[in-house]
């Protein structure tokens, strides 16, 4: 090739380059205008592409990783019955409101997501307060799903080290936990402010967690399934058991029990709305949203449904698991043994924290989208983006704060785990209904026809019902705290700080019949006759 052709293949290749920066540049600026006319500015960084916010979405929902976490809470509460079946309908629900959210998003990309839609749909005093509470639950769902990772992670890692050495008295020590706990949160939160620093290290992380999260999930499969067929001492269970075997050793009625095993399938499926809530730091936000939303439920649900019988197939001594205090943990021990079982788990400890990352990442941005519109204490502190970091700095630190104090029940009670794993769960669950119980009310006539993701005659949404258990007590409690701030600050403040009025005002003043929002007649998602209550 002489250096004519060299010179023009570089030209080339630096037009191509120019020609997608042109298209980037451009597709941001239609983002922007679209947020504009939500009543929102364009704050943060679109950073993001589809590959690194799918791997934040997936790891996020981590459902195969998640289920072997928790896999104590299906194994002795139905068996493998509760734990496939149970786990293929709670991912059938989850996914038919999966995309019910994606529609709203693909409407109204903004990262306050369910309350922002609640609020927008239902444009009345009520519609305001179901806002309101949606806002709080879906927060408090991602403060201690969050909570609950850094709690799993923590009991990994003393696991470990019990494992060679079963009279380490610490590993039985709250405090020890409690102060292993509050480290990880920390380490999370500074990755987490200093990764914004500069484009694209944030997502490059996410992309790189993604990667190894998939990676691991055929190591372990693997690693499971060659152990137990190569060894002679050891046999797959029959396909009557992984499939068909109905086991209760709760003491509770059946009833009870397949609905208390549930428990592991749905926290394995919640946190779905992640990219909802780092929606406004992806390009083409309403097209590529919706998909990843979706696409990350269902390749969630097939992953998990497929480790989890892999699980029920490698076990050896069923009562043996029912009795562990980590069903996980003994399984390998069961059939890879002491040396591989450290290995895979040192492995899946170093992801988990990984997946923590992205748990904390998105739990701070619908911290900071609720303080922007007025919605907890201190909110105008909260929802400064630091111009330095070019992240809502202060919402990760009080998120922090706020999780940490979660990690003081340690101090008092073993039971935490399972505590703050229900509460996430249910918390969660009941956002993602809250916005389409609205939509319900109002009617499907208010979602706009043109957007780029929307679900036609198929979209009557079916929401999943909350899997209630004995959180609900603590869930109580906190909704009684929510309530207590609408009363003491959020009726004045909620989506009416001056900041929130008169972006709610510019954004009614930009929009038209040809809005991107579709400029729907009767006005309500496009704001017209839209007021601050």
């Amino acid at each position: 090739m002489g250096p004519d052709s060299e010179a023009q293949q570089r030209a080339s290749v630096g037009s191509q380059r120019d020609a997608r920066a042109i298209r980037h540049e451009s597709v941001v600026e239609q983002d922007a205008q679209l947020l504009t006319e939500l009543g929102h500015s364009q704050e943060l960084v679109r950073q993001f592409g589809f590959w690194s916010m799918f791997a934040l979405a997936f790891s996020v929902l981590g459902t195969w990783s998640t289920l072997a976490q928790n896999l104590a809470g299906g194994i002795g509460n139905g068996g493998p019955v509760t734990v496939l079946w149970g786990l293929a309908l709670v991912a059938f629900c989850n996914l038919c409101v999966a995309v019910s959210l994606a529609e709203l998003t693909s409407a109204m990309p903004t990262a306050l997501g369910q309350a922002y839609w609640a609020y927008r749909l239902w444009t009345t005093p009520t519609g305001r307060f179901i806002s309101y509470m949606t806002a709080w639950i879906n927060t408090f769902g991602w403060w201690a799903l969050t909570a609950s990772q850094s709690a799993f992670m923590t009991d990994f890692i003393l696991a470990l080290k019990v494992n060679y050495d079963p009279e380490w008295s610490p590993a039985g020590w709250n405090w020890v936990r409690f102060l292993l706990y509050l480290a990880i949160t920390i380490f999370l939160t500074v990755i987490n402010v200093v990764a914004t620093r500069r484009d694209k290290i944030l997502p490059w992380i996410n992309g790189f967690i993604g990667t190894t999260y998939i990676g691991l999930f055929f190591v372990f499969a693997f690693a499971l399934l060659i152990s137990v067929g190569v060894k002679s001492d050891l046999s797959f269970q029959p396909g009557g058991f992984v499939f068909g075997t109905w086991i209760n050793s709760s003491g509770w009625p059946s009833g009870v029990t397949w609905f208390t095993g549930l428990i592991q399938s749905a926290y394995g499926m919640v946190g779905f709305d992640a990219c909802i809530h780092m929606i406004e730091e992806l390009p083409d936000a309403n097209r590529t949203g919706p998909r990843v939303i979706w696409l990350s439920v269902l390749v969630g649900a097939i992953t998990g449904w497929l480790f989890m019988a892999v699980c029920l197939a490698c076990i050896q001594d069923y009562d043996s698991i029912v009795d562990a205090d980590y069903p996980f943990i003994q399984l390998c021990l069961d059939s890879i043994g002491l040396a591989g079982t450290t290995v895979l788990l040192s492995l899946f400890v170093i992801s988990g924290v990984g997946q923590n990352i992205s748990l904390n990442t998105t739990g701070s941005r619908l911290t900071w989208g609720f303080a922007r519109d007025g919605g907890i204490p201190f909110h105008r502190y909260f929802a400064k983006v630091s111009p330095f970091w070019r992240v809502p700095a202060r919402a990760l630190w009080g998120q922090c704060f706020i999780i940490g104090l979660i990690g003081i029940l340690y101090l008092f009670a073993n039971t935490v785990l399972e505590a703050i794993l229900s509460v996430s769960t249910i918390a969660l669950t009941v956002s993602y209904a809250m916005p389409i119980v609205a939509l319900l009310i109002v009617g499907r006539d208010k979602i706009p026809t043109n957007i780029p993701f929307h679900l036609g005659g198929f979209g009557e949404p079916n929401p999943a019902p909350a899997d209630m258990n004995w959180a609900i007590a603590v869930f109580g409690v906190m909704l009684v705290i929510a309530i207590g701030f609408w009363f003491i600050q959020g009726h004045k403040s909620y989506l009416r700080t001056n900041d929130a009025m008169f972006r709610i005002v510019t954004g009614q003043g930009h929009e038209s019949p040809d809005s991107a929002l579709g400029g729907t007649k009767s006005g309500v998602v496009a704001g017209k006759g839209n007021r601050a209550d």
